[in-house]
């Protein structure tokens, strides 16, 4: 028995040093190879596993091929975008230059936001807009949930399939884990289009279950799109979630069409490029010459450069007057958290909202130390009180935003293939800021909660172990 043991104990020993070698030749950021290698060396047998499933570096494997995308990328949006006295404000072109650098994002004038910071605003749009739909509907969502809302929504977009208007579905399989098959398998029926992202199957898993899509995207018709925090859930319509959704038509349309369709290639390996998926803008909004701005950026493990976090860290170090951000989870890695300090030790008028209690709770408690040294550094942390801020938004010097399902944590900003739109437009910064002061008044400062400002011995303690390894959440 004893040489069993012996045994066991030597086998663990050497897949555990396995596991540490693969870690440090993989080359990542020196904070996340620390991070894995204490885990596995101080608790080999969890660590080993959880290595396998959410630690191993699969974003050299090419998934989609550079040259597919950019034959999708040229046909569906060169060929057929035209825009005339475009101008970019001067102050955002290094900006705006440096997502058409990164990955073809243009920008588009001729824009029309709509905010929406509830599901009760949401949710009703959304089902009138799918109701009048008369050639697609596609969606590309993280949760959708089979409950009440969820077979509504479900239920609208059967019956626009059943009368010939083209649907398609993106799902990500680990977003709808607790989704029965059923679900969509009903509408698949009724002849909706239904794909998952990366579904997780055995013994594939572990080179998925940590690259998830948790894009909110919907496009109709070309013409109407929408961009946000929301995903197609009961909790969403509810007092105590407070969250942010853009309504957008003209041209920025166009940008989330060609993410969709990015996307369907890459789960449907269908290839759409006709150009009555990018109708001509309204009349309506070109005779009034609309100079609003936008530009959508999608960001994703496999792409060369981290899009949405560089475009974040440039913002944050360009701010002259002031940065406002409210993300629900705050983990951010290295460049996040030193531009922020940068700009608050600059006088720059840094407030970061997150919520009050998480509904993760040991997210909750990683964050708090990152709270607090940003506070240090002299940023106002506001924390909201009324329920939970699932909100991911930032205005800067009333000149931009940038909104979408883009998280100030780790997962987002490194292994989530995410999507955001960027605004420069004052009356749009203008807008948000006052949702942003809306919600501040809401708040509690930091500095007014002893207990987290201040944390006894064991918590703090505690917060030091979730922050170890919390480039790994």
């Amino acid at each position: 028995m004893g040489g069993l043991l012996y045994i066991g104990y030597a086998l663990m020993v050497i897949v555990a040093l396995a596991a540490i070698i693969h870690v440090l030749m993989d080359n990542r950021q020196p904070a996340k190879t620390m991070a894995w290698v204490l885990v596995i060396g101080f608790i080999p047998v969890i660590g080993v596993v959880f290595y396998l499933f959410f630690g191993i570096n699969h974003r050299k494997e090419r998934i989609i091929s550079q040259g597919q995308m950019d034959e999708l990328t040229k046909r569906s949006m060169l060929s057929f975008v035209g825009q005339h006295n475009f101008r970019v404000p001067e102050r955002q072109k290094p900006l705006v230059d440096l997502f058409v650098n990164q990955n073809l994002a243009l920008p588009f004038k001729d824009n029309r936001i709509d905010i929406m910071t509830d599901g009760y605003a949401f949710f009703p749009e959304l089902l009138k807009d799918i109701a009048e739909a008369t050639h697609h509907i596609h969606i590309n969502i993280y949760i959708f949930e089979d409950d009440a809302l969820g077979r509504l929504v479900a239920d609208a977009l059967m019956t626009k399939a059943r009368q010939g208007v083209k649907v398609r579905l993106i799902y990500d399989d680990v977003g709808c884990w607790r989704v029965g098959n059923r679900f969509f398998e009903q509408m698949r029926e009724a002849g909706v289009e239904v794909v998952p992202f990366l579904p997780v199957h055995f013994p594939s898993f572990t080179s998925k279950v940590n690259y998830r899509n948790h894009r909110k995207i919907i496009v109709i018709d070309g013409r109407i799109g929408y961009i946000g925090g929301m995903n197609i859930a009961r909790r969403y319509v509810s007092d105590k979630w407070r969250d942010t959704m853009l309504r957008v038509q003209g041209g920025v349309v166009y940008a989330l069409q060609r993410a969709f369709l990015v996307d369907w290639y890459f789960v449907d390996h269908t290839l759409i490029t006709d150009r009555i998926y990018y109708p001509p803008v309204s009349e309506e909004l070109t005779a009034k010459n609309h100079q609003l701005v936008a530009q959508v950026v999608t960001s994703g493990p496999i792409a060369r450069y981290p899009e949405i976090m560089q475009g974040f860290v440039r913002i944050i170090l360009a701010a002259r007057r002031y940065i406002y951000i409210e993300t629900p989870y705050f983990l951010p890695n290295e460049p996040i958290l030193f531009a922020l300090k940068t700009a608050a030790l600059a006088g720059v008028d840094v407030r970061l909202m997150c919520p009050l209690y998480s509904d993760a709770r040991f997210l909750d408690w990683a964050s708090r130390s990152y709270l607090r040294e940003i506070h240090e550094a002299g940023a106002k942390i506001y924390l909201y009180e009324p329920g939970f801020l699932h909100s991911k938004l930032l205005i800067s010097d009333d000149s931009l935003v940038s909104c979408g399902s883009t998280n100030v944590d780790f997962r987002s900003l490194e292994n989530n293939f995410e999507a955001n739109v960027f605004v420069y437009d004052e009356g749009t910064a203008l807008r948000l800021k006052k949702i942003f002061l809306d919600d501040q008044s809401q708040a509690v400062l930091l500095s007014d909660v002893p207990n987290r400002l201040h944390p006894k011995f064991y918590a703090r303690l505690w917060e030091s172990f979730t922050r170890l390894v919390s480039p790994l959440l």
